[in-house]
Formats: structure tokens, sequence, C-alpha cells
């Protein structure tokens, strides 16, 4: 319990955080990604997918319900961090 209120604290700071101080102290998210490549491309590119798969992912059955929809909003969060800071770079410039 006491670890789980330090990673959500630390996903309010940041996903990247969560997910290292995840990685530190749970083993969860070896358990719900295939290999640590996938976990590393997931940290760089999209976090809060990643964070959202790991807290979703179940062993035997692996993301189902309302994990999926979880997984999708972070999915569209991710995006839109995206896409919102090349939209805002393009305005700094055209200013």
């Amino acid at each position: 319990m006491g670890c789980g209120c330090l990673i959500l604290l630390a996903s309010g700071i940041s996903p990247r955080l969560a997910l290292f101080v995840m990685w530190l102290f749970t083993d969860r998210l070896s358990i719900a990604l295939d290999s640590f490549w996938v976990g590393f491309a997931g940290f760089l590119v999209l976090p809060w997918t990643t964070l959202a798969w790991a807290v979703a992912y179940a062993p035997v059955v692996g993301v189902r319900g309302f994990g999926i929809l979880l997984v999708a909003f972070a999915f569209v969060v991710d995006l839109s961090s995206w896409f919102s800071t090349g939209r805002e770079g393009y305005q700094r410039v055209a200013a």
C-alpha cells in the first residue's frame, strides 16, 4: 500500500518518474511488459500509456474491461502531448 501511494504521487509529477519508482520498488513492469526494450521505448515515447498498461495488466488475462479504456485514454494523453508541443513551437516561431 505504501509503494502504491508513492507511485501515485510520482505520477502526479511525471509519468516517467512514476515508471522509475515502479521499476525500483515493484516487479509490475517485468510482469506487464515482454522485454526491457519495450519498456524502455515506452518510457521514452509513450510514458502515460506504458504506466497505464503496467497498472491495468493482470498476469493471466492481460488487459481487459476498464483497463482497455484506461490504456486508450493514456494513449490519447500521450498523443496530445506530442501534437500540442509541435503546435506550440509553431505558434512561437510564427509570432
